[in-house]
């Protein structure tokens, strides 16, 4: 099995057929219907490629919305972070955090948060329905016993080296957090795990002397002696890429806002730390990548040493993606799901730095059919993913069709099709009995009719070069 771990593919259940559930947002007992699968495993290209054609993970359980016939379209949006300008509502959010941490002040008036998504409970019921109804408790159960013993093996190990790095918050901290996933804890790192969980919000190791100089450009560019006390500031982001303060006569800058400094006498404390966190898509590192690497991390927000929120994202070859947002109810006066948001948006600027091709910042599913997940269009310039050719398109070129139809085919070229369907089957890989297969050599072993309809839809879902790479397990 050793050549399991040099290849690190994506194994994936795919659930043939469609069934109609409980809708999270409309609240039709079964007017949500989508097509899932279980990753076992996924690379980070896999996953992207897959939210390229509107799939979308909960935990490890990945799913399409059969977009014109569920009772609310779920479009996938994505913003465009470079020319991103926070709207006049954003500043308010921002400026009502900088004052709440300055002066202690709260903010009277409506300040109810709107999170990345809705509640767990809400987003994901229809889907954990789909899992609960097929009766799956342990997402290796069904692989063949070779490769699970391998599996668990690994989860094992990594297990334990977590354990020791890990540990568990309050019970009611844990039950205003929420979670993302069945029966899963919050928890909260006590110390990054060495070579994996390094805290991304301090720089890399420098020499003393470089250390030094940063001090002084940092410390004259702030003009603020008691800088090393801004733990809002300089522990929210690594030092060296601080933006200048902004001419007057110049609007300020996402940065600007969320980085402003704060007095020495500071009522509150904000810090912001990021660790890798347990997820179906496999960690990477590429030379030409982020220095955190790709895969799926916790961003974790304390206030005074208490931690108020916790946001899930991936970060994959060409975006963040948004996952989950869980956030203490008692500090919703702050709006932590927009806030949120906004720093997310900035971490991506961050990240292109670095990495050019990273340039995007998923959203998750736009609803223009249900109120509370109109937001999400407000994050301006930003993209719908077009259902049935999967090319993006201008938000403000797509609403006017959503206010007269739920679904939409938003490609206004009547002749084009889905470039990257699947055009060749049989190339499928197929896992069965311990081995790799092209579908046209695991077809010939088949009797079932019905097997080769679930596979020919699977392949027409992921498009070829997805269903090429992954591995469908097929038991």
């Amino acid at each position: 099995m050793a050549s399991w771990a040099a290849l690190s593919p994506s194994i994936v259940e795919y659930f043939e057929g469609e069934d109609f559930y409980r809708c999270g947002y409309c609240k039709n007992e079964s007017g949500s219907r989508s097509n899932g699968m279980w990753a076992h495993s996924m690379t980070v290209q896999d996953y992207q490629d897959l939210i390229d054609r509107g799939w979308r993970r909960s935990g490890k359980y990945v799913y399409k919305p059969v977009m014109n016939q569920t009772c609310c379209p779920q479009y996938t949006i994505r913003c465009r972070p470079l020319q991103f300008q926070p709207s006049k509502s954003h500043k308010k959010v921002l400026k009502k955090m900088l004052k709440f941490l300055a002066k202690g002040e709260i903010s009277k008036g409506n300040c109810e948060d709107e999170p990345m998504e809705p509640t767990v409970e809400d987003a994901v019921s229809s889907d954990f329905g789909l899992i609960n109804k097929l009766d799956i408790h342990c997402d290796l159960k069904t692989l063949n016993d070779d490769l699970r013993k391998s599996l668990e093996s690994e989860e094992k190990k990594k297990a334990e080296r977590e354990e020791s790095n890990e540990i568990t918050h309050s019970q009611d901290m844990e039950e205003k957090l929420g979670s993302g996933e069945p029966s899963c804890s919050v928890k909260v790192h006590a110390a990054p795990q060495p070579g994996r969980g390094a805290d991304l919000s301090k720089p890399p190791c420098r020499k003393a002397k470089e250390i030094r100089k940063e001090r002084k450009r940092l410390k004259l560019m702030q003009q603020n002696p008691a800088g090393e006390r801004e733990g809002f500031q300089t522990q929210c982001q690594p030092s060296s890429l601080l933006p200048p303060k902004t001419k007057s006569n110049q609007p300020k800058s996402l940065e600007d806002l969320i980085f402003e400094s704060l007095p020495e006498n500071a009522s509150h404390k904000l810090e912001f730390t990021r660790f890798l966190c347990s997820s179906p898509l496999e960690t990477e590192n590429s030379p030409n990548g982020p220095d955190c690497g790709y895969g799926s991390f916790h961003q974790q927000y304390w206030l005074d040493g208490k931690i108020v929120a916790v946001g899930v994202i991936d970060i994959l070859p060409y975006c963040v993606s948004s996952v989950y947002l869980y956030y203490d109810p008692d500090y919703s006066f702050l709006s932590l799901g927009v806030y949120s948001a906004l720093r997310e948006i900035a971490f991506t600027r961050q990240l292109h730095e670095k990495t050019p091709q990273l340039s995007y910042y998923y959203m998750g599913f736009y609803i223009h059919s249900c109120p509370k997940m109109k937001y999400k269009g407000q994050y301006r310039p930003s993209d719908l993913l077009c259902p049935e050719t999967y090319v993006w398109a201008p938000i403000e070129q797509c609403l006017p069709s959503l206010e007269k139809s739920k679904y939409c085919r938003f490609n206004q070229d009547p002749e084009a099709v889905d470039e990257g369907r699947s055009k060749e089957p049989d190339r499928l890989q197929v896992f069965y009995k311990k081995a790799i297969m092209p579908y046209g050599v695991y077809k010939k072993q088949q009797r079932d009719p019905r097997e080769e309809a679930a596979v020919l839809q699977y392949a027409r879902l992921v498009g070829q070069v997805c269903s090429e790479r992954m591995l469908l397990f097929r038991n």
